[in-house]
């Protein structure tokens, strides 16, 4: 075991998915993403599911791409962003969250289904790729080892490591890290998610970000408290800027239970 330890392991392991999912492929036909219907694209969607994702356009807000109104233009923050004090940059999201968008993320989140973070990246990738050029690093948002533990995976781990190896980014995980469990945010207003995540992150012992242009990634953004936490951790740590990019982006007017 000891030969295979760290990286090595880790290789090990993603081949021997991949070779597994070429034995599951020539087995069983693929499936939608979302649903489980039949599709010619492994790592696709079906019609009806694709039709049910809700991509977020360019004319978001530009910290934290909440939907704003026609003809807001580009460059333009929310109101929430220009009231509340955000320590990251720039924010991007492939798709607002409901539907399809939840359906894969509570896969990705519970059902131990790691290959859904592949296309998910994609679409990230796609949002992102203004934040993504010129970067130095990709972070992921860390979980305590206490839920990491419960769901097996990491989710933002899975995907920022997708989008690192897809960008030629160094993949900045365990740089950044949470130091407590806290308790759900699911209710919360801004302020009291704030409370609730301070002081639960910090950064590893001897890491260097001087001067790094970092992307913190996460899998679903609802009031930007958590992200904020750790982008304030990177800022401080003297990362030269923070942008956030996420998968799917709440707004008031989805179902927000994740």
């Amino acid at each position: 075991m000891s030969k295979i330890a760290g990286p090595n392991l880790h290789a090990t392991l993603s081949m021997l998915r991949r070779i597994g999912a070429s034995v599951a492929g020539s087995i069983w036909p693929p499936g939608c993403m979302a649903c489980g219907a039949d599709v010619s694209d492994p790592f696709g969607l079906c019609p009806s599911c694709w039709a049910d994702l809700r991509l977020v356009s360019m004319a978001g807000c530009d910290r934290c791409a909440k939907p704003m109104p026609v003809g807001a233009g580009q460059g333009l923050q929310c109101e929430d962003c220009a009231r509340l004090r955000m320590r990251w940059q720039r924010g991007r999201a492939a798709t607002l969250y409901g539907g399809s968008a939840r359906r894969l993320v509570l896969s990705l989140k519970h059902g131990d289904r790691a290959e859904i973070a592949r296309p998910m990246a994609r679409w990230m990738r796609q949002a992102g790729r203004d934040v993504l050029t010129g970067a130095d690093m990709v972070v992921p948002v860390p979980l305590h080892w206490t839920r990491r533990l419960k769901r097996r995976l990491n989710q933002s781990a899975e995907l920022s490591r997708r989008i690192a190896d897809a960008e030629g980014l160094a993949h900045g995980t365990g740089i950044l890290l949470r130091t407590r469990a806290t308790d759900s945010q699911r209710g919360r207003s801004f302020e009291q998610r704030q409370r609730n995540v301070a002081g639960a992150f910090a950064l590893a012992e001897g890491a260097d970000i001087t001067g790094k242009r970092i992307v913190l990634v996460d899998d679903v953004m609802t009031t930007g408290a958590t992200l904020n936490a750790g982008a304030a951790i990177l800022r401080d740590g003297g990362a030269a800027s923070v942008d956030i990019l996420v998968f799917a982006r709440v707004t008031r007017e989805n179902d927000v239970r994740f």
